[in-house]
């Protein structure tokens, strides 16, 4: 089964990736959990962040 993320999570996704990127930070992983339909995005030294279904955010 193919999972896909929502509308929310893509625009979410793209604008925090840009946040990244304008803070110099490098992007070193953004990946969709199949289990739990989260992204997860993994930048700069220790920065990890989740997205979840309905584009909200979080840095755990």
């Amino acid at each position: 089964m193919v999972i896909l993320p929502t509308a929310a999570q893509a625009l979410k996704c793209v604008y925090l990736c840009q946040l990244l990127t304008t803070a110099y930070k490098p992007i070193y992983m953004v990946r969709l959990d199949e289990r739990t339909g989260k992204i997860f995005i993994l930048a700069g030294e220790d920065i990890e962040i989740l997205i979840s279904l309905d584009g909200n955010w979080e840095y755990p």
